[in-house]
């Protein structure tokens, strides 16, 4: 009897993974039971008194954080020519009156540094009932431990099981499906057959986040020979996108179930996957990337040009390499709700597998992608400059932090080279302040420095 109903069970199980949410994700169809699950969601937050003061625009599109403390938003020659405005200076004098900036963005650093709390878990003004959200909160009502111990089991017991086996069907459908298509000839035939097994399979894992997509402007989707940038959360980030169409990924060639995964990918859809020691030839990648885009019968190249994940508040510094492999640049914008789940991966402090299990046990995955309008280098713009003016246009429709800083300080310290670039700058404002603007003086500062100064948007970093 016991063997009877765990038969029964798993009937039913599979019945509900296999035609209510694979079969639809397949065919990209959607019951409305996610809908109903975040208004429910929505209307439970609200019911416990903990999301006083959110409103849709801070939340979801507004989110830029303006600290704790309010910078003074001038170039350093603003800001110092103000502070040597009230005083006749001689050219070339220092004034001790100079001390007082570099103090000043030093301690704006250390009280409220721009760059490290970017790689923490964003802050949400309330208890979104996670646990891992409630450090600041120092008493819980019994209504609210109450409400907080259903959700855990239903997180727990409920979703994270039926999660799991979407997981798994999705790699493993992708692997099965992608290794068939590659015994293929070449043909639109493979290449169809190809897009549905990538198209099927990041649906179901997607299916698998309980993720709600809502994407904007449709018509500036990314199109075949081209280049698709974006800023850079989470690794499913590449889930979210690839909902929506299939894309050409770039990467390192990994080992064990990764190397796995992505050997079968590479059979049927012409993925571009580095060796380690190629990933260290900038002219090797360059010269592949530009090869794959040249081919307009290409799926579009995918590329997170910060190089590293930021914590849904901001957008860092933008690569220039991939900016300099030519063809149209197609920018989108991705913005998580962190009301039902934080998708930041914090690589320096959980590994792959335990992010994806808090993924897996958080309420949902809700998101908002943005299509931009294609752009392309102008005349006379450098990619760094191309590179700048995307990762503007991005950061501006998402309502995220437009930040100069490379992503690489997560790991690294400052280059000696920004140092450098300050000193310079300071040298050239004390020589420049009265007589930098005569020929003389111009030529005689540029024989000197070699330089009269790096770009304005560097900043001092302490």
């Amino acid at each position: 009897r016991e063997g009877i109903e765990l038969v029964q069970c798993s009937t039913v199980w599979m019945f509900v993974v296999v035609f209510l949410i694979m079969l639809p994700a397949m065919f990209g169809l959607s019951l409305g039971v996610t809908g109903v699950y975040i208004q429910i969601l929505v209307k439970i937050l609200e019911v416990t008194d903990t999301v006083k003061g959110w409103s849709s625009c801070n939340l979801l599109f507004c989110g830029s954080d303006p600290g704790i403390i309010e910078r003074a938003v001038g170039s350093m020659e603003e800001e110092m020519g103000q502070l040597r405005s009230s005083q006749s200076m001689v050219v070339g004098e220092f004034a001790l009156s100079d001390a007082f900036y570099f103090c000043q963005k030093g301690l704006e650093s250390i009280v409220d540094d721009q760059v490290t709390q970017r790689f923490s878990s964003e802050e949400l003004a309330s208890w979104n009932l996670l646990t891992r959200t409630n450090q600041n909160f120092r008493y819980i009502s019994l209504r609210l431990t109450i409400i907080w111990g259903v959700g855990v089991f239903m997180r727990y017991c409920v979703l994270f099981p039926l999660r799991i086996t979407l997981a798994l069907i999705g790699l493993s459908w992708l692997v099965i499906g992608t290794v068939l298509v590659g015994f293929l000839p070449e043909s639109s035939i493979k290449n169809w057959l190809s897009e549905v097994v990538h198209l099927t399979c990041y649906r179901i894992c997607a299916r698998g986040l309980s993720a709600t997509i809502h994407y904007h402007n449709k018509s500036n989707k990314p199109k075949k020979g081209g280049i698709c940038v974006a800023n850079h959360t989470s690794p499913i980030d590449v889930v979210i996108l690839a909902n929506d169409g299939c894309y050409a990924m770039v990467g390192q060639i990994h080992g064990g179930l990764m190397g796995v995964i992505q050997r079968s990918m590479v059979r049927s859809c012409p993925h571009v996957w580095f060796e380690r020691s190629e990933m260290k030839d900038r002219h090797a990648v360059t010269s592949r990337l530009r090869a794959h885009v040249a081919a307009k019968i290409k799926l579009p190249i995918l590329i997170f040009p910060e190089g590293t994940c930021i914590n849904n508040t901001s957008v860092m510094m933008f690569k220039k390499g991939s900016f300099e492999i030519g063809g149209t640049i197609y920018p989108v914008t991705i913005k998580y709700d962190p009301r039902f789940g934080d998708a930041f991966w914090n690589s320096s402090k959980y590994n792959m597998v335990s992010y994806l299990l808090r993924m897996m046990t958080s309420w949902a995955i809700v998101v908002n992608v943005w299509y931009l309008p294609p752009m392309t280098i102008q005349d006379g713009e450098d990619a760094a400059q191309f590179a700048n003016r995307v990762k503007s246009a991005i950061a501006d429709r998402g309502g995220l932090l437009d930040l100069a800083w490379d992503g690489g300080l997560k790991r690294q310290k400052v280059k000696d080279s920004y140092r450098a670039e300050q000193q310079k700058m300071y040298s050239s404002i004390i020589v420049g302040q009265n007589g930098l603007d005569s020929p003389k003086a111009r030529s005689e500062n540029t024989e000197d420095t070699g330089d009269t100064g790096p770009s304005p948007d560097h900043h001092t970093h302490h």
